[in-house]
């Protein structure tokens, strides 16, 4: 779960953008060791955006637990804060930002990869705003608050010839690939049913995740979580949806939705039947094949993921989900592969996030 700081962050966004300038890539490192008596990096350093609750309390302690990358700068809003993270992690000045100077980042060679942790409706600008700076790109889910966004955001990676990927951390997890493993190679036959939840009790009324404009709203939030376990079990694109809203604090969800409840239909007949709220705590996977049966639950926490299946425990170490997710990023990014988790994976999410919406708005099944 990714939580921020207040709306107030929105006071430092900037509409314009810097020139574009092309970062060098593992491979030409490699390629100009004579030319430029330098040596090929051997960690990538990763600059983080945004310095609330999932960056400082998650990420950063993660990154001390790295083996392929490490933390090399912030970007932030609060001068306040700026001193506590270059004594807290030994960042050096030059390498700390704000929202004015961030284009400047583009002459830094200390930073190779931008992560950007901001409030769902700024994920476009700043991911964009890498990509011409010459930065590799992580963006946290949801990718963005529209296809329309995922899409400038992919093209503006390819343009600059950068990398992007999303932060879907459970990708990178052992119980996690497992369960893709069982679901999309049949291990108990075709996927018959996928039931999932992801939620926890919002109580704060004046949390961006409450107002709309910044990208809020459970389905947004963790809904993104329960979508994308029917997609890694099935490992198919939902062709249909039908959608359900409930609040029971009207007087606080006055704009985004509280609990929402969502069925998808896949090309091969697999069913999900997928539930997420900001009322009520929630962190499940069922999943119903042919010839048996297999879960994780929790499925989606930062760490105690258990599993079972009809032959048994999934069982598999604990791991640091978040350092495994950043240094399998930067180990695509130093090897000059495809990202495990590209940019395309979020758009998908997102073409089927929008179809909710509609159907909840309509009360009809809509096409994804």
């Amino acid at each position: 779960m990714k939580t921020q700081s207040q709306p107030s962050r929105r006071q430092f966004i900037k509409q314009t953008a810097s020139a574009s300038v092309l970062a060098i890539t593992p491979a030409i490192w490699s390629k100009n060791i004579s030319l430029i008596g330098l040596k090929p990096k051997e960690k990538m350093g990763i600059a983080l955006v945004g310095l609330g609750y999932y960056s400082g309390q998650v990420l950063a302690p993660a990154l001390q637990e790295t083996e392929n990358c490490y933390l090399a700068g912030v970007v932030t809003g609060t001068p306040e804060k700026e001193k506590v993270w270059a004594e807290k992690y030994g960042i050096k000045d030059q390498n700390i930002y704000n929202y004015e100077t961030y284009d400047q980042i583009a002459d830094n060679d200390d930073i190779d990869i931008i992560y950007v942790v901001l409030p769902n409706s700024m994920h476009a600008e700043y991911v964009i705003r890498a990509a011409k700076a010459g930065k590799h790109v992580i963006c946290e889910k949801p990718m963005a608050s529209s296809v329309e966004e995922c899409e400038a955001m992919i093209k503006a990676c390819e343009d600059n010839n950068r990398k992007l990927s999303i932060g879907y951390r459970m990708q990178f997890e052992p119980h996690t690939q497992e369960i893709m493993r069982l679901g999309q190679e049949k291990v108990f036959g075709s996927v018959k049913l996928v039931n999932a939840g992801a939620g926890y009790r919002e109580a704060r009324a004046d949390h961006w995740k409450l107002n709309q404009e910044m990208g809020g709203g459970a389905m947004m939030d963790m809904g993104v979580y329960a979508l994308q376990a029917a997609r890694y079990v099935t490992g198919e694109e939902p062709i249909a949806v039908t959608a359900q809203s409930f609040t029971t604090r009207p007087e606080i969800f006055t704009e985004v939705d509280e609990t929402t409840m969502f069925q998808l239909e896949f090309p091969s007949g697999a069913l999900a039947n997928l539930h997420t709220s900001f009322g009520m705590g929630m962190n499940y996977l069922n999943v119903t094949a042919e010839k048996g049966w297999f879960k994780l639950d929790p499925f989606s926490a930062y760490g105690g993921i258990k599993g079972e299946s009809k032959n048994g425990p999934i069982d598999f170490p604990q791991i640091n989900q978040q350092a495994a997710q950043m240094d399998g990023q930067a180990m695509s990014v130093m090897e000059d592969k495809p990202m495990q988790v590209p940019g395309e994976e979020g758009l998908r999410d997102m073409r089927v996030v929008e179809a909710v919406y509609r159907a909840i708005e309509s009360g009809d099944q809509e096409k994804v």
